[in-house]
């Protein structure tokens, strides 16, 4: 048995009141921020980091649409908006297998924080949520620790946007979460500076990859339906393959591979989504050190293997790391509605959608790119957790199987439940309805205005 000591009670000072609070900032939070605001809801938003945009700004995913292309039926409302507003700001480049553009990671830390102050938002950052405030089965606020020490936000509605479901779970709502075995592995990204681009592109063009070749490669080891399989793919892994048999790098690292995101004119090739690290919960500290420092030694490996085979990165270094592990599966919640496989690969259709998401599944060996104009209604219920009031989760987190988690994972689903979820609490404000009996057309009518796509 663990030691224990005993904590002395102490109060907590209020610094801050509000109608609905955010917790965490990634695409989920910060649409359902930006949503709420939107709605005439005094918000807040709450990020542990010192830049809002979660997977985006602090893990360093920039391929924020990759599945688009020309016949994909996509989402509308503010993930459309991040595209958009980041091209406009110069935080945006084409994205090489689809019709979108990458998210440039550093630059959209601004665009965040304009469109946070742009919506009235009131910021919160540097602060680590750690226990929601419950009274009779009702959440009230959260407590977090900071540099200014343990303070207490309370508010009418409280959304859950950690991606791991903290809040629901330490609240009392059911939850699910596999074993760390069966959980889709987590990554550790990183870019590159001083590629000739040039030479690398001369090389991904004389030897170009497809989907297909996914296949066969440990974490990589790929299902299509078979329409994929001969669209190209910004892969990698000739490299590291040949770096292993030349003993380069250890045989150990031989399920080293993945792919890029896009290269500029400067040399910069990101988005190098390469480390794959099965077995690591997220939701475990000690899983999360272990992998921060194994996927980062295993980064510099696969530098040195491209620095000696991949044309153009000769005289290559890391830029940077992501600031923080990328974890793509962890708790769900036991929701009012749990999505299914049947769902998001039959075109479900709900009448509380509150969006849509194109057929695009990406997990669990199974890989789906919308490229016939198919997609599922995400309902409202995913989002309302059993078992807690004035409660709502955003983002991967909301009800599911695995294959459906597959889906609403990506980050643009994750903007559309977001920006449902933080609608949902400003209109149930207004019309001092319950969370898990608003009236979803007033719902509906509100996100329309805000222009997401609801059929």
């Amino acid at each position: 048995m663990r030691k224990t000591i005993p904590e002395p009670a102490r109060t907590v000072d209020v610094i801050h009141e509000t109608e609905v609070l955010v917790v965490g900032s990634g695409p989920g939070g910060l649409a359902a921020a930006l949503g709420a605001a939107r709605a005439g809801a005094r918000t807040a938003l709450i990020d542990r980091y010192g830049c809002f945009g979660g997977n985006i700004t602090q893990v360093g995913v920039e391929g924020f649409a990759w599945y688009r292309h020309e016949r994909t039926v996509d989402s509308e409302g503010i993930g459309i908006e991040f595209e958009q507003r980041a091209k406009a700001m110069g935080a945006a480049t084409p994205e090489p297998q689809s019709n979108s553009h990458a998210l440039d990671a550093e630059m959209f830390k601004y665009v965040a924080d304009e469109l946070v102050k742009e919506a009235g938002v009131t910021p919160f950052l540097h602060r680590l949520c750690v226990a929601p405030i419950v009274e009779d089965g009702v959440i009230r606020g959260v407590i977090t620790e900071s540099k200014s020490g343990r303070e207490a936000l309370l508010a009418e509605r409280v959304i859950d946007a950690t991606g791991d479901a903290d809040l629901a779970a330490r609240a009392g709502a059911p939850v699910r979460k596999a074993p760390r075995e069966q959980l889709m592995a987590a990554s550790v990204m990183f870019s590159m500076a001083g590629v000739n681009k040039t030479r690398f592109l001369e090389q991904v063009k004389a030897d170009p990859q497809r989907y297909r070749d996914w296949r066969g490669n440990g974490e990589w080891n790929i299902e299509t339906d078979g329409k994929e399989d001969d669209m190209f793919s910004p892969f990698l892994r000739k490299p590291f393959k040949r770096a292993v048999e030349e003993g380069v790098i250890p045989a150990s690292l031989s399920t080293i591979a993945g792919t890029w995101g896009s290269i500029t004119d400067q040399g910069d090739l990101t988005y190098l989504n390469l480390i794959q690290l099965p077995n690591v919960d997220g939701t475990d500290a000690n899983d999360l050190t272990v992998a921060e420092i194994e996927g980062r030694r295993q980064a510099i490996h696969a530098i040195e293997a491209l620095k000696r085979f991949m044309p153009g990165c000769e005289q290559a270094k890391l830029r940077n790391f992501g600031m923080t592990l990328g974890v793509r599966d962890t708790r769900k919640i036991d929701a009012l509605y749990n999505l299914t496989a049947a769902d998001v690969r039959g075109e479900a259709r709900f009448d509380d959608s509150i969006g849509i998401f194109p057929e695009f599944i990406d997990g669990y060996g199974l890989l789906i790119i919308p490229t016939t104009g198919r997609y599922f209604h995400v309902p409202y219920r995913a989002l309302v957790p059993q078992g807690v009031g004035n409660l709502l989760v955003a983002g991967r987190s909301i009800g599911g199987d695995k294959i459906s988690h597959a889906a609403v994972r990506n980050m643009m689903c994750c903007a559309v439940s977001g920006q449902g979820a933080g609608v949902a609490a400003a209109v149930s404000l207004r019309r001092a309805e319950p969370l898990n009996t608003v009236d979803i057309g007033a719902v509906q009518q509100e996100l329309r205005r805000q222009g997401a796509r609801i059929r």
